[in-house]
């Protein structure tokens, strides 16, 4: 069955390009202009992915609106904004919001359907069969292959696709030196070395909700980061 991708873009001739290429590429395209068009019909039926703009029509950050409400209906929903505004506070905006990835519109179409088919790899990833043992437990954490589920002390992490294979990557072997070029192959996304720290910030938040002391993931200046055992 074809994925379902949501595109919600405020500017026509954009949008169809974008629905376009991507039904090329055998996915099932819908396309809306603004928010309120477009939560009526997530709210019938969520899409497999999540295309947005930030600015809609005569909201200016309502994309942003939009990921937060799709973010609080679906935790594991990969959700792409694509947008003109490339501001590192629009940049980390989209990310605390909970989207996988921030893209501009200079990005090249090959490259944006490589970034969505990497999104689609995770989520099948999350459904097969794990090739190890599907629980990775390190002192507080616990995080569950079959399950897609983040604990800490028993208390559950929601965590981002993006987010879950970033400390997946980690967790997998303690004490280990992450760089950013093995992040990325490991939890299948192509970001520069701001959105890695943008999404590490976060993750570490979601954990110091539950702990304030919570200081699994270190930074290693220059080099990566790596996660230590509690």
């Amino acid at each position: 069955m074809s994925k379902r991708v949501a595109i919600v873009e405020d500017e026509p001739a954009i949008r169809e390009n974008y629905a376009d290429v991507l039904k090329k590429q055998g996915y099932d395209v819908q396309t809306y202009s603004n928010r309120t068009e477009a939560m009526k019909a997530f709210e019938l039926r969520l899409p497999d992915l999540a295309l947005l703009d930030i600015g809609l029509e005569d909201e200016i950050d309502g994309g942003f609106e939009l990921c937060r409400e799709l973010r609080n209906m679906s935790a594991t929903l990969p959700i792409i904004f694509l947008t003109a505004r490339d501001s590192d506070f629009d940049v980390i905006s989209g990310l605390r919001l909970g989207a996988d990835d921030y893209l501009t519109k200079d990005i090249g179409l090959p490259h944006l359907t490589a970034r969505i088919a990497a999104l689609f790899r995770r989520t099948e990833a999350l459904k097969a069969p794990p090739e190890t043992e599907s629980l990775i437990e390190h002192g507080k954490l616990c995080l569950d292959l079959n399950r897609f589920t983040v604990t800490w002390d028993k208390k559950p992490i929601d965590l981002t696709l993006t987010e879950f294979w970033l400390v997946h990557a980690l967790a997998r072997y303690p004490g280990h030196v992450k760089n950013r070029d093995q992040l990325m192959q490991e939890s299948n996304v192509v970001v520069d070395d701001s959105t890695i720290t943008s999404h590490i910030k976060r993750i570490r938040k979601k954990f110091i909700v539950f702990d304030s002391e919570f200081d699994a993931i270190e930074t290693v200046y220059g080099m990566g980061y790596r996660w230590l055992d509690s």
